[in-house]
């Protein structure tokens, strides 16, 4: 998994840009094994940032490498990533990077594809992913292999990778009537990805539904989907 952490002015608040690969991004990626040669391995274990205190927009795509515009059967030497914008009045990046720690081995190498890497934005990023990871070594015998890299451009994956448990969940997904860029930049799929995922509690969903804007059968549909998996 990968993460990439940028501002976004678009919003009324600053927003910060959090992006990650294999499974592991800020722009980040986290590098695990469940990733494998299909399309839910872009989304399954990154869909959990969706509905992360915080957490305002995902999106999965590529970054790290040379090739111009990558696709998932071209992808070259890019790395599959997630690109999370995060309100930092409500979460941290730190927090973040918490979150990307516990949510695979990063001691495990994997393909370029699949590794685990932060990419950073800015010198302040960095460091605090490079602190980060120091205290992860502290309880971990095996060497971390996580790489902490640059940030330079991001190319964002193909339509049917977006969202990918959320497209699972065809009545909910439907009933959202979202497509292409617009569904890339809703925050109500986001945090609907992350629920449907099994990575949110039903109590944090009925405090943020109203707040996110739910029509009533789409509430009902996300109350049952966590029901199943929790």
């Amino acid at each position: 998994m990968s993460y990439q952490f940028i501002y976004d002015t678009r919003m009324s608040k600053v927003i910060q840009h959090f992006k990650t690969s294999a499974f592991s991004r800020l722009w980040s990626n986290i590098g695990t094994a469940v990733s494998r040669q299909s399309s839910q391995s872009l989304d399954s274990k990154k869909a959990q940032f969706g509905c992360a205190p915080g957490v305002i927009r995902t999106r999965v795509g590529y970054t790290g490498g040379t090739t111009k515009f990558p696709t998932y059967r071209n992808l070259g030497d890019h790395t599959e990533t997630v690109d999370i914008d995060f309100d930092p009045d409500v979460t941290s990046y730190e927090k973040l990077l918490e979150k990307f720690w516990k949510s695979h081995n990063p001691t495990q190498s994997h393909s370029r594809q699949y590794m685990s890497a932060i990419f950073f934005h800015g010198n302040e990023q960095r460091v605090q992913a490079e602190t980060s990871m120091k205290e992860q070594q502290s309880n971990l015998a095996q060497p971390i292999a996580t790489k902490i890299l640059p940030a330079h451009q991001f190319y964002v994956a193909e339509d049917y990778h977006q969202k990918y448990m959320l497209r699972n969940s065809r009545d909910l997904f439907d009933s959202l009537g979202l497509d292409g860029e617009d569904l890339v930049k809703s925050h109500a799929a986001a945090r609907a990805n992350g629920y449907v995922a099994g990575f949110g509690k039903l109590q944090d969903f009925n405090n943020e539904f109203e707040k996110v804007g739910y029509s009533k059968r789409q509430i009902d549909l996300i109350c049952k989907a966590i029901q199943r998996r929790s």
